[in-house]
């Protein structure tokens, strides 16, 4: 163990947060040639990162604090495995982040937070096109769009009103008749009738494998790992130092803060209280024959999604809202699982892996990307929700503008920290 009175490392810029997010960051900061250094507990990807459903999910601009949603939610809540569960135990804890929710879905909120998701999903798009050509990593990425599915006519409807918003921020998309989703994906059981393609949606071969074939791109840009269970961090006027639990410390000249659903413990320690809840997301990855999956499949009203990657069929998605703490609860992971059977006659459903990871959420469903208030050292960038991947690239190069004081590639002030302040 290094003695505390001799940082283990001196660099430009700590980055606290070896997920996708950091990653990113990290990339166009040694793109730039600032000698970066990640800290993280794990490594490069292996925590929530690895398992998501490796979408680049450009379509998806509207906040969760939407009507169709929300007047689903008690009848989900009803359902301890459905789409949406709350453990009762956690729901006081959980109330002033409800209320903030609900708030977030108020006409004049949510038209803002819908403006403000599309503005960076269009500056996603680009950036990843742009990062993965730079990084010689096209070859990760699936270019078969998604196809949301629904068993009613009433689902359809109300789905459509999402589809008038995509509209208006030029989000491609087209209905599909029962015969052109068969095309699209054979042998769907015939409950699901309606349809819409989204062409511009995208997938990655497997999320964890980006991830560190990204990571392996900037470490020839000069970028180093040091695994570290950073509890404490500080802005000492001239820099940062960042301690770990085991008496090493670290010092720079900034700091990003990107450690995912527990940056909020760090945003306290520079002033900055953030309302950062945790969607726990539950997945089962399947053997690669377990079915035939063309492009991505996405059950709205289920909350689920079924992915094929170069590693598996991942089937996975939900939201449990409880915690940090709580174990994992594998049983959401078993019934989505019973659902994707019952959906695709003939999925093998044997020799799965099951997994669950923490995606950092935020009232209204926008990360913050932001200098801290009270120390100019020190920056954020969190609270992608389950969005983390599709944004990463974006939010990399919002950062690397942020840090180096670079003209900003779009208006950085929905996504300010102090948005939470009374």
């Amino acid at each position: 163990m290094a003695r505390k009175s001799v940082p283990v490392a001196s660099t430009d810029i700590i980055v606290l947060g070896g997920g996708i997010v950091g990653v990113a960051i990290a990339t166009y900061l040694a793109e730039a040639g600032r000698k970066v250094l990640v800290l993280d507990r794990s490594g490069i990807c292996e925590e929530t990162s690895s398992g998501n459903a490796a979408a680049f999910a450009f379509a998806d601009i509207l906040p969760l604090a939407q009507k169709s949603m929300l007047k689903q939610v008690p009848r989900w809540l009803l359902d301890p495995l459905g789409p949406l569960a709350i453990p009762p135990a956690y729901f006081p804890k959980l109330l002033p982040w409800l209320i903030r929710f609900l708030m977030a879905g108020r006409p004049a909120q949510f038209e803002a937070a819908v403006s403000a998701q599309a503005q960076l999903m269009k500056l996603a798009e680009v950036e990843w096109q742009s990062l993965l050509l730079r990084s010689g990593l096209t070859h990760m990425l699936r270019e078969d769009g998604a196809l949301e599915l629904y068993e009613t006519e009433q689902e359809f409807k109300a789905a459509e009103k999402i589809g008038e918003i995509r509209r208006r921020f030029q989000v491609p998309l087209r209905h599909l008749t029962r015969e052109q989703i068969e095309e699209l994906q054979p042998g769907l059981s015939d409950r699901f009738r309606y349809g819409t393609f989204l062409p511009g949606w995208k997938t990655v071969v497997d999320p964890r494998l980006l991830g560190q074939n990204l990571w392996t791109y900037a470490e020839r840009c000069g970028a180093t790992f040091i695994p570290a269970n950073i509890v404490e961090v500080r802005d000492t006027g001239q820099g940062v130092v960042a301690q770990a639990n085991d008496g090493r410390y670290f010092q720079a000249g900034k700091l990003v803060v990107a450690a995912g659903a527990w940056s909020h413990r760090f945003t306290k320690m520079f002033g900055d209280p953030v309302p950062l809840e945790t969607e726990r997301g539950y997945n089962t990855t399947l053997p690669k024959d377990a079915f035939d999956i063309r492009r991505q499949l996405i059950f709205p009203a289920h909350g689920f999604v079924i992915t094929p990657l170069e590693t598996g069929v991942r089937v996975g998605g939900a939201v449990e809202l409880g915690g940090l703490k709580r174990p994992p609860n594998y049983a959401r992971s078993r019934a989505m699982l019973a659902k994707a059977a019952d959906f695709l006659p003939g999925l093998k459903t044997e020799g799965g892996r099951q997994w669950m990871g923490y995606r950092p959420s935020l009232p209204d469903s926008l990360p913050v990307i932001d200098r801290a208030l009270r120390s100019p050292n020190v920056f954020y960038a969190f609270g992608h929700g389950h969005l983390g991947l599709t944004q990463a690239a974006a939010t990399g190069r919002l950062v690397r503008e942020l840090v180096l004081e670079q003209q900003q590639s779009l208006d950085t002030y929905p996504y300010r920290a102090s948005r939470f302040r009374r």
